[in-house]
């Protein structure tokens, strides 16, 4: 009898929990919903429940029902930036989700120097503690967290910004997220999804990375590395796929330098990367990176150099940008370089001219156009250099220049508006500049409004 009653109890226990309607972790009080468009809100109830939604900025009601497969589905109109509004849902039971702002939404990944926060540590994160207060900017970290096969929902909440949730926060996510809201007065909503040490792969779909032959070997090479995550997929669907229904903005991504080893197919990766997000959200939204810094990878020179070129060949996909930090480098040993507020400053200033509109903004890095030789000397040409180029501590440094043997020997290079004439006595017969190209190298060559020359090589 006892065992019937206990069994009972227990089914009844299970309707009740199965009839609730329920939210995922992402959908919830202190959000923020992105701005004048439509977003979507999901969860599970019973099946053909109904399931009624009211907000607190107008007076549309919204009404769906539960499928087969206990789950539901519905968009809502959003209102221009502003709030705290509250969000009614209605069925069996009732949830309301209050102080809900209405503004930008930005998704921040990557590995360590992405993850990197206050009480890791981080000296500007710390200093910054104590004026972090902005009901403004809004955080949902997401919980570490690995998964075979795509995941319906993680662990996380949303936070107010305040000093000690700032410290548990991307310190990158944290400034960019500030200047965005300085300067644009709208709320900011931070999805902060990273994991350090952690290949491209991990982020992208497994079956994107196994049904490509060049992406699979390069993969496979990563081996199997006991203290985090390396293989394909494993992070995307536990710490991504639950999310990609969530209207974002856009993404920054700082990542990289875990993937030194197998530069050679890092551009095939990161777009695939980005396109399998861009699929998974329904929305070619604006995806802009942090170049890796000048580090030393050991005996290969060059790893860290080609890495940076590739991340710069993925930018003729549509819509990425990208910042360059070689000049934001205290000590090329240590792999997370401790300046993270001019690298948020440049993301930042990136998204607010190429997705705000903001004018008058330096945001893009010189960077190699063509080249020209000239009787024993070679003429680089620069875009994105408005006003010329400028050395800060005496003349250009880290170019290289070769003839037909490739033998690459120290130049000098002189500044000529927009353009840099290198040469070398020794090569009579030039063929080719490299500039910037080695793992540790930290240029001095500048555009006058402050931001690094790009590295290249003419020999590609």
């Amino acid at each position: 009898m006892k065992k019937s009653i206990l069994l009972l109890t227990f089914v009844f226990s299970l309707i009740s929990v199965f009839a609730d309607v329920r939210l995922p972790a992402i959908i919830g009080s202190h959000m923020v919903l992105q701005q004048n468009t439509k977003v979507k809100l999901w969860g599970w109830c019973s099946p053909a429940e109904k399931i009624v939604i009211t907000t607190s900025w107008d007076t549309t009601t919204y009404e769906t029902n539960g499928d087969n497969g206990a789950r539901w589905l519905i968009e809502i109109n959003t209102p221009k930036a502003g709030g705290p509004y509250s969000i009614k849902i209605k069925a069996d039971n009732e949830i309301l989700i209050e102080d809900v702002l209405i503004g930008e939404v930005w998704v921040c990944s990557g590995q360590s120097n992405m993850e990197w926060s206050g009480d890791q540590s981080l000296p500007q994160s710390k200093a910054e503690s104590p004026n972090a207060t902005n009901t403004s900017i809004r955080f949902f970290y997401v919980a570490k967290s690995t998964s075979e096969t795509p995941q319906n929902d993680l662990s996380g909440k949303w936070v107010v910004c305040n000093p000690e949730a700032m410290l548990h926060f991307s310190a990158v996510g944290y400034f960019f997220g500030k200047q965005l809201n300085a300067k644009t007065k709208f709320p900011v909503g931070l999805i902060n999804s990273n994991w350090g040490g952690t290949p491209a792969e991990v982020w992208t779909p497994k079956e994107i990375v196994e049904s490509d032959q060049e992406l699979k070997a390069a993969s496979d090479k990563l081996g199997e590395l006991a203290w985090w995550p390396n293989k394909p997929g494993l992070i995307y669907n536990a710490m991504i796929y639950p999310i990609v229904n969530y209207k974002i903005a856009g993404a920054i991504w700082y990542q990289g330098e875990s993937n030194v080893g197998t530069h050679y197919a890092y551009q095939k990766l990161f777009t695939s990367m980005i396109n399998s997000w861009r699929k998974s959200w329904g929305n070619e939204f604006p995806f802009y990176f942090v170049q890796i810094a000048p580090f030393s990878y050991g005996d290969d020179q060059l790893n860290g150099a080609l890495l940076r070129e590739a991340q710069t060949s993925a930018l003729s996909y549509p819509n990425t940008g990208m910042v360059v930090i070689s000049d934001l480098v205290d000590d090329v040993k240590n792999i997370h370089p401790i300046e993270k507020i001019k690298v948020s400053e440049r993301l930042a200033n990136l998204a607010l001219a190429e997705t705000y509109g903001v004018k008058g903004l330096s945001y893009k890095n010189p960077t190699y156009k063509s080249h020209a030789i000239e009787k024993g000397k070679i003429r680089i040409t620069f875009d994105n250099v408005p006003t010329g180029l400028v050395t800060k501590g005496g003349d250009a440094t880290e170019f290289y220049i070769a003839g037909s043997d490739l033998k690459f020997l120290p130049a000098k290079a002189k500044i000529e508006g927009n353009t840099v004439v290198v040469s070398n006595k020794e090569v009579k017969d030039p063929m080719a500049v490299r500039f910037g190209f080695t793992n540790t190298a930290i240029p001095n060559l500048f555009s006058s409004e402050g931001l690094p020359v790009n590295l290249f090589r003419t020999d590609k």
